[in-house]
């Protein structure tokens, strides 16, 4: 492919619509453009849709009054409105995404039975490990994790301050671990 230098004057022909002036300026810029979107753009459709709006902006511009400084320079605005229309095409497949129409549904994870069932012994293990703990430790584990509550409300139910809360919630921990990992020994006897 021979490449083309551009002037003023083709400028100026292609912004009069000179027939042939634009003939051959979409079929320049049409392979062009053509080799670089088939290795960015997979769909056709979507290719096409890009060539034409990429030809559409560039009248525009020009056709609008506006000139380039630099008519030499016509194939790199060209490939950069082209670049943009790309970038836009992407964006918007990206938000409103085809889906297709006979798809099938996805497996819900929540009807596996398997993890139910483990979720279930590991829930049951957890209430049998609190219930073995001592009483203040069952407490401040249930009112940190459970009900989620604030720590200075634990401080002020417990009587202790916050620095002590976190001791006695590492403790409680540390406990809740060790009876886990108890268990877990016992299932694996």
């Amino acid at each position: 492919m021979k490449l083309e230098s551009f002037d003023q004057h083709y400028l100026d022909q292609l912004i009069e619509g000179n027939a042939q002036v634009e003939q051959h300026f979409t079929q320049y810029f049409g392979d062009l453009l053509s080799i670089k979107l088939r290795s960015r753009v997979r769909s056709p459709q979507l290719r096409e849709d890009v060539l034409q709006e990429t030809f559409l902006r560039v009248y525009r511009f020009l056709r609008k009054g506006n000139s380039l400084d630099h008519p030499e320079r016509l194939g790199a605005f060209v490939n950069t409105v082209c670049n943009n229309v790309v970038l836009e095409a992407f964006r918007a497949e990206g938000r409103t995404g085809e889906i297709p129409e006979y798809m099938e549904d996805p497996p819900d994870p929540s009807c596996d039975s398997e993890s139910r069932l483990v979720t279930e012994e590991r829930r049951a293990q957890v209430r049998k490990i609190i219930e073995e703990m001592p009483e203040k430790d069952r407490r401040i584990l249930r009112a940190v994790f459970l009900e989620e509550r604030d720590k200075d409300e634990v401080c002020l139910e417990m009587k202790v301050d916050r620095d002590y809360l976190r001791v006695l919630l590492h403790r409680a921990k540390l406990k809740f671990r060790q009876g886990f990992l108890r268990g877990k020994a016992a299932l694996a006897l």
